[in-house]
């Protein structure tokens, strides 16, 4: 008998469980990600997702909260983001009303009013951890946010809890499955990477990336697929400003389907470059190594 520790989250019983049910939601994962999946789940552990952009790391999470039936509440990073906007912030202008109204009532009276549950205004870190039913909580892009993020964070992944000074500190019931996703734009610290497993997604090999696009793509034959993905894998080895991502592989798909492309003749690929490269610079050079006539 398999022993649970009481942190896990308990959605998935198996690395194969994994593998299909994240399959049937449309994201095929390879066997380090499925293994990676479900022992962040079996330990209850954060999981720490790195690597290029558009390799399905965001998607990761939204998959395991479709495959396991939770709510996914999303914590968007950027530069700037503070407290407020990740943990919680008090309705000031319907305390204020309340302060107004109350006039006649000592102050310890209303303070003790105004600084309560009816006022607050969670936020998705405070969402996810005080909530009662299945939960992935998303904290997308970590990497954007300043490094005092990462100080709010800890206690959060630490110990799953939020002090909120005017009502104590809240715990977690029922620990959320917890996704972060990082582009290593800069160092996440040691001390964050250190209560998170760790996943690195990088492009995957042609064959798994020729069964992403025929599943997101259907009705495109299956020798025009293969020839996507090689153009694609091509791409990724110049040295371009920004290569493709899979989201992109995909989009390039879908566009060479409604051009009604049956075979990857040169027309296409100029014609289309503007899908997959993103600069100028790089659909010359793109355009160049390839030998396609100028656009």
């Amino acid at each position: 008998m398999t022993t649970v520790p009481p942190a896990s989250t308990g959605y998935f019983s198996s690395v194969d469980d994994v593998s299909a049910r994240l399959a049937a939601t449309g994201y095929l994962a390879s066997t380090a990600v499925a293994t990676t999946v479900f022992l962040a789940d079996r330990l209850g552990k954060p999981l720490l997702v790195e690597g290029p952009a558009g390799t399905g790391k965001t998607q990761l999470a939204k998959a395991v909260a479709e495959a396991a039936g939770a709510e996914l509440v999303r914590l968007q990073c950027y530069e700037g983001v503070d407290e407020a906007r990740a943990l919680y912030e008090w309705n000031h202008a319907k305390q204020l009303l309340r302060i107004t109204a109350g006039r006649d009532r000592s102050w310890d009276e209303t303070r003790t009013d105004v600084f309560s549950e009816e006022f607050l205004l969670p936020r998705p870190l405070l969402t996810a951890i005080r909530g009662t039913d299945p939960a992935v909580l998303l904290i997308d892009e970590t990497d954007k946010a300043d490094v005092e993020i990462e100080g709010l964070l800890l206690e959060v992944l630490s110990d799953f809890q939020i002090t909120v000074p005017e009502l104590g500190t809240v715990t977690a019931t029922r620990r959320p499955f917890t996704v972060l996703t990082s582009n290593a734009s800069r160092e996440l610290s040691e001390a964050l990477r250190r209560r998170c497993l760790f996943l690195h997604i990088g492009f995957p090999d042609e064959e798994l990336e020729r069964r992403i696009v025929s599943l997101k793509v259907p009705g495109l034959d299956e020798a025009l697929a293969a020839s996507v993905v090689r153009v694609v894998a091509a791409l990724r080895a110049m040295d371009l400003r920004k290569v493709p991502s899979v989201a992109e592989s995909v989009d390039w798909a879908r566009t060479l389907l409604a051009l009604g492309a049956r075979t990857l003749d040169e027309a296409f690929v100029r014609d289309s470059l503007g899908v997959l490269l993103k600069h100028q610079d790089d659909i010359l050079t793109a355009s160049a190594k390839l030998d396609l006539d100028a656009p």
